[in-house]
């Protein structure tokens, strides 16, 4: 942050959301945002950057000689237990609930932001069997579920973005385990890191678009104007 490097460490929990403080300024950050939002670097916020949440079998097979963190022996008292998840499920949210809303406070989503638009694809509108093409603000977007039902990534469709709105109509490959895809226009093969593997584009790489696996009740708190993912016809 302005040509500092700080060390975070945990503050507490504000609405099941993670607050980190700084050992350097005592400044208070929010997880999801990475916004600083009480000390003296409020309003700042980290930038964000490039990260997954798959299953080890991808990393695995994309990254083989990828290190692994092992736990502390020695700290292993102050780990969350293996029932954390169903702990934290059954806490309540401080959200208020809009008996309009077609989601419950607890439904996933994963989220997508570009610009000012921010958009919330419900967790079971998300198959293996369908990527979702869709579009968020300006960017298209492209969004992949592993055959392994877990593992999901976000892509912007475009091959150079800063060069205009030429997409790709991107499609799956029948039966393809791990899923490859095939854009229409030119028969390439691209598979689930976004990489071209064969055909005209082969070595082209989609960008990848940050997305967030979120409980829709947080992602609506950081993101009030957000719109829902509707597939129904």
């Amino acid at each position: 942050m302005d040509g500092r490097t700080l060390t975070f460490r945990l503050a507490g929990i504000n609405n099941q959301n993670f607050i980190m403080r700084d050992e350097q300024t005592g400044t208070w950050w929010q997880q999801i945002s990475g916004e600083a939002i009480l000390g003296p670097l409020k309003g700042k916020r980290l930038d964000h950057i490039s990260w997954d949440e798959v299953t080890f079998a991808v990393w695995r097979g994309e990254h083989p000689e990828a290190l692994v963190l092992l736990p502390d022996e020695a700290k292993e008292e102050s780990y969350a237990k293996d029932n954390w998840e169903e702990r934290i499920a059954k806490a309540p949210t401080v959200t208020p609930v809009d008996p309009a809303d077609a989601l419950q406070p607890r439904d996933l989503v994963v989220g997508v932001v570009s610009g000012d638009a921010a958009r919330a694809y419900p967790y079971n509108a998300l198959g293996a069997d369908r990527p979702i093409a869709d579009r968020v603000g300006e960017t298209p977007v492209i969004i992949v579920m592993h055959t392994d039902g877990r593992s999901l990534r976000c892509f912007d469709r475009r091959l150079d973005p800063g060069s205009g709105d030429d997409s790709l109509e991107l499609y799956l490959m029948a039966g393809s385990d791990p899923p490859m895809m095939v854009d229409a226009g030119t028969g390439s093969l691209w598979d689930f890191s976004g990489a071209a593997t064969e055909g005209p584009l082969a070595g082209r790489r989609l960008e990848r678009v940050t997305c967030l696996k979120d409980f829709w009740f947080d992602w609506k708190l950081y993101h009030p104007d957000t719109s829902v993912f509707d597939d129904r016809p």
